[in-house]
């Protein structure tokens, strides 16, 4: 009989302390889903003994993870007092890397915005694009006085990562391969950097938002975020899929056709090079697709340019939008026959027109489907305007406070 081999790196083995210390991950867990919870009501909710909760909550004051607010009502004894989270003073920054542009935001320890949404062109020069994100972030501090610091920055980039040293192997559309942004962003700032593939961080941000759940998620899920490219993030049985080379679930990168439009990664007929906004917007001018900076032959118009042409029913817009859905149908099919979700979440300006493409994406799901069943998966369209990726950032360094020790 073969012995399954297990990676003693990603264990932690347990100690007297180990229970405290999930017992602690519970506690701010139900602090954070509860927004506010008495110590009696923690320890009814965990089974434990008031006084057990008492010494976690205590060291939770102490450390200013969590903080004493409002009294509670009764009808006759002490009034309880409320816990909360300490998301007043400091931040974590987001920062959310595209092939075009770059957005970043200031959140708090929840992950909820601190600050506006700052956009900044995409410099592809590695070393000028970290002062420059460097020099935002501390603009956004200066912003905000009422902010005492920044603690960690959350950093998503479409493209494949070295967790261990938050090194973008390869990432097509911004023309990167080996850079060590996680060690030159800390450097410029003094902070921690963690850095993830947007897919996976968008999928992580949307199981942290579901406050039903505390540490596991209701089934299967997998985002599909739709921009400059295509990333997809999965997670299964409550872990992130990431394979063991970090690339599980690079949906985008699977093609629909050998004999297909050249991808940004280099191979010809994958999914982004169907779907993405610069293949959707090359399908209105009839055009190949462009991978440099900035496409000459379209250049001023975007996909939402195109969008709203559609929405004034262009018959061009109109066809460009169609090709897609059926394409971003097919890739869904891939998804579904490979991974069995739960959900599958979709965020991308795309998503704006979801109402005009719906029919057609589902009609392709339909198609390609190994099973009527799953063609009927769950589709949930995160907005736009909810900043998802920027979401999937925060989450990044917001989430880790909450984590249970994996334990051997």
């Amino acid at each position: 009989m073969m012995m399954r081999r297990i990676d003693p790196a990603k264990f932690t083995v347990a100690t007297r302390g180990t229970s405290r210390e999930i017992n602690r991950s519970i506690v701010l867990n139900l602090v954070r889903t509860h927004e506010r919870i008495s110590r009696a009501d923690l320890a009814r909710l965990m089974g434990l003994h008031r006084a057990a909760v008492t010494l976690i909550v205590n060291d939770l004051l102490r450390q200013k993870l969590i903080v004493e607010g409002a009294l509670g009502r009764t009808v006759r004894g002490r009034r309880p007092t409320f816990l909360y989270i300490d998301s007043r003073r400091q931040a974590f920054a987001a920062v959310d890397i595209r092939a075009s542009q770059t957005f970043l935001m200031l959140t708090d320890r929840l992950g909820k915005p601190l600050t506006r949404v700052v956009g900044i062109a995409t410099v592809r020069d590695p070393k000028k694009f970290v002062r420059l994100i460097a020099k935002r972030i501390a603009a956004l501090l200066a912003e905000h006085p009422d902010i005492e610091s920044c603690q960690e920055i959350g950093v998503v980039v479409p493209g494949m990562v070295e967790r261990s040293t938050m090194t973008v192997l390869r990432a097509p559309t911004l023309g990167w391969e080996n850079v060590s942004l996680g060690a030159s962003l800390s450097a410029a700032t003094g902070l921690p950097v963690q850095i993830e593939h947007s897919g996976r961080a968008q999928v992580m941000a949307q199981a942290w938002a579901m406050r039903d759940n505390l540490l596991t998620t209701s089934g299967d899920l997998v985002f599909v975020s739709i921009s400059d490219g295509v990333g997809v993030g999965a997670m299964i049985h409550g872990e992130l899929l990431r394979g063991r080379h970090n690339l599980g679930g690079e949906f985008g990168h699977v093609p629909l056709s050998l004999d297909g439009p050249r991808c940004s990664c280099g191979t010809n007929g994958c999914l982004e090079a169907y779907v993405g906004n610069r293949a959707t917007v090359a399908r209105y001018f009839g055009n190949p697709i462009d991978h440099g900076p900035t496409p000459a032959h379209h250049r001023g118009f975007t996909i939402n340019d195109l969008l709203a042409r559609a929405r004034e029913r262009d018959a061009k817009a109109l066809a460009a939008l169609e090709s897609t859905a059926r394409y971003l149908g097919f890739g869904l099919a891939a998804v579904v026959n490979a991974l069995d979700p739960a959900r599958i979440y979709i965020g991308g300006e795309i998503t704006a027109a979801w109402d005009l493409i719906e029919g057609t994406v589902r009609t392709a799901l339909a198609e390609r489907a190994l099973m009527p069943s799953v063609a009927k998966t769950e589709i949930r369209i995160v907005d736009v305007g909810e900043h998802p990726r920027l979401q999937g950032a925060a989450a990044l360094v917001a989430s880790r406070a909450f984590a249970a020790p994996v334990v051997a």
